[in-house]
């Protein structure tokens, strides 16, 4: 299984976040601490807002932050919301369907079980849990510059 950019940039944005958890974030200084362009980052950002991920705050000082506790929302709910399907073979879709040996192949019943442990592994994880760590990503990401810039 493959995950799109989308979700892994989705992932991304939110790390970003909980990292900068004291101060709204900008999309420009999520795009440019990711080399992306702030149009792909906004389409992103859509789903993530609809699902009440994260926040977006309009006004000249506004941004973006998580809408919960890092360390409550699990990666798989991330995963679930920006990827369009989990069709892991033909079968799993409705033009599947057609396949004599649908409800009955072990090859469904095997996917279906990875898939489950894919889930169950996500489950695990939180963005606290990517965010904060020993490489210190705020600083990788330049966001400890923008505090310091910011208090003077």
């Amino acid at each position: 299984m493959r995950l799109t950019k989308q979700t892994n940039y989705a992932i991304r944005i939110m790390m970003y976040c909980a990292a900068n958890k004291e101060n709204l974030s900008q999309i420009p200084e999520i795009a440019k601490a990711y080399g992306l362009s702030e149009l792909f980052l906004f389409k992103i950002l859509k789903p993530l807002t609809k699902n009440g991920l994260v926040e977006s705050i309009r006004g000249r000082n506004g941004g973006i932050k998580l809408s919960r506790d890092a360390s409550d929302i699990r990666l798989s709910e991330v995963v679930r919301v920006t990827e369009d399907n989990f069709n892991m073979a033909e079968c799993f879709s409705e033009e599947g369907a057609d396949c004599p040996l649908v409800d009955s192949c072990e090859l469904n019943s095997a996917l279906r079980e990875a898939l489950a442990a894919f889930f169950n592994v996500l489950d695990k994880y939180t963005i606290e849990d990517l965010a904060v760590n020993r490489y210190r990503i705020d600083k990788l990401l330049g966001i400890d510059e923008l505090k310091a810039a910011a208090n003077g």
